[in-house]
């Protein structure tokens, strides 16, 4: 029985990659918040920065529906959990509309709404085309019978208050296709958001990108009713929210590290170190903060801190409080960033080198010519906070950072990358545990459970 979802939902996904769905993304959410709506926005794929710009406009956490960390029924799972209670929920797509993995439809924004049964808006930008238009459109519509597409958003189309473009589209296609329009957009180069090596700069840095006047002007061009097929107005009964219940550990501290140089955390993932039984206390490195007081456990994620390391390596007093955390065997899990931030050392794209925390005898360089991108199964090869030996997790990596000195192996994880590669990968000295690879912590049944145990066995032993 194909799945059908109960709140009105929409997947925004595009032609290509540049094709503007972000922006109308983040405008359609803009515009739904203007209503009065309680929205739940998603991100198809494993990014953090999409999400991160989703939540500042709804106020709501985003949530990424990746189908190799999650799987089918996962991903229903979660989607339909995430839903309760809300008015409405937009999607957004990764890469062009049926694009997956290793150029097969796998993973794609076409297959996940396929799985979910939500209907597809797509992306087009005309600029400097007519005609072809209907080709896009006529191709699109017939290409997989198993995805609904509810119609087409032409984005730059014609400069702001002038027609002439949208009415020669109109003409060339005819006004059977013309009805598969569901908006038009004006072109505006001003809507970009600013970009870095791995992606655009975060709504940390980017002060216009939560509310900016632009946004909004996109917003009132979008017909949202359209865009979902029918009237959407404010539900008149209380909104439940979608509320992690904790077990019967009570008082486990676990410190988060969550600013401008870490930011890359699935909300998934802390949705279920809660729900294991963690209180959460977010603290800001780049700020000078050390460890809340009573921590158990520490989560260093991922982020940009080859942009800040001159704050990092000044904060002494983080360091010196986690090198002696370490030692005392505290909890420690490290991914991404906060890989390179448990290390010695970290040399930037400037060629400048920086002093890290220093709790893993490892020192990092950034390489702009160098990238490292793919999905991982990884295997523990020893007991740690992420439980038994031979724990299976499933994660990601997407850095342009290297090793350039080690007095410590990778080989905590036995790896197999999406691509079929074997390789070792991971450290772990004492209790604490570190990669590249960002993991999803439900792909591993048990895992933040073991992570609530380590504390708890620390805080006992301590």
């Amino acid at each position: 029985m194909k799945y059908s979802p109960q709140t009105p939902s929409v997947i925004i996904s595009a032609t290509h990659s540049g094709a503007g769905k972000t922006t109308v993304t983040r405008a359609l959410l803009a515009a739904l918040k203007a209503r009065g709506l309680s929205v739940q926005p998603f991100k198809i794929g494993p990014d953090f920065i999409d999400p991160m710009y989703h939540s500042a406009i709804v106020g709501r956490p985003s949530i990424n529906l990746d189908l190799w960390m999650m799987g089918e029924d996962g991903i229903r799972e979660v989607f339909y959990r995430r839903t309760q209670g809300v008015d409405v929920a937009v999607i957004e797509g990764m890469g062009a509309l049926f694009d997956g993995a290793n150029g097969t439809g796998e993973g794609s924004a076409a297959h996940i709404a396929a799985i979910l049964g939500v209907p597809v808006a797509v992306v087009i930008d005309v600029y400097g085309m007519t005609r072809t238009t209907a080709a896009i459109i006529d191709g699109i519509d017939s290409f997989d019978p198993n995805v609904e597409i509810a119609g087409f958003i032409l984005n730059r189309c014609g400069r702001l208050g002038s027609t002439v473009h949208a009415d020669l589209i109109r003409k060339a296609v005819g006004e059977g296709r013309w009805n598969r329009v569901l908006s038009v957009l004006c072109d505006d180069p001003a809507l970009g958001v600013a970009e870095r090596h791995l992606g655009l700069v975060t709504p940390y840095e980017d002060c216009a990108g939560g509310n900016s006047t632009g946004l909004d002007l996109v917003a009132k061009q979008l017909d949202v009713d359209k865009i979902f097929g029918r009237p959407l107005k404010p539900s008149t009964s209380p909104k439940e929210q979608c509320i992690e219940h904790p077990s019967q550990s009570q008082g486990l501290r676990l410190a988060v590290a969550r600013d401008a140089a870490f930011c890359f955390y699935y909300e998934e993932n802390l949705a279920a170190l809660r729900a294991a039984g963690f209180e959460i206390i977010e603290f800001s490195p780049v700020a000078g903060d050390t460890l809340p007081p009573g921590t158990d456990a520490v989560y260093l994620g991922g982020g940009y801190p080859e942009s800040f390391a001159r704050e990092l390596a000044n904060n002494i007093n983080l360091a010196e409080q986690l090198r002696r955390a370490a030692e005392l065997g505290m909890p420690i899990y490290g991914e991404g960033g906060g890989l390179i931030y448990l290390g010695r050392s970290l040399t930037g794209f400037d060629g400048k080198t920086y002093p890290m925390s220093g709790i893993l005898p490892i020192d990092f360089a950034m390489d702009p010519t160098y990238l490292r991108i793919h999905y991982l199964e990884l295997t523990t090869r020893r007991d740690s906070l992420l439980g038994p030996t031979g724990t299976v997790i499933r994660g990601q990596e997407f850095h342009q950072s290297r090793v350039i000195n080690s007095d410590l192996s990778p080989d905590f994880y036995s790896a197999i990358a999406s691509d079929g590669r074997e390789l070792l990968d991971g450290y772990q000295y004492k209790s604490v545990v570190a990669s590249h690879a960002h993991i999803y912590l439900n792909s591993s049944p048990g895992a933040a459970d073991s992570f609530v145990e380590a504390a708890r066995r620390f805080r006992c032993s301590s």
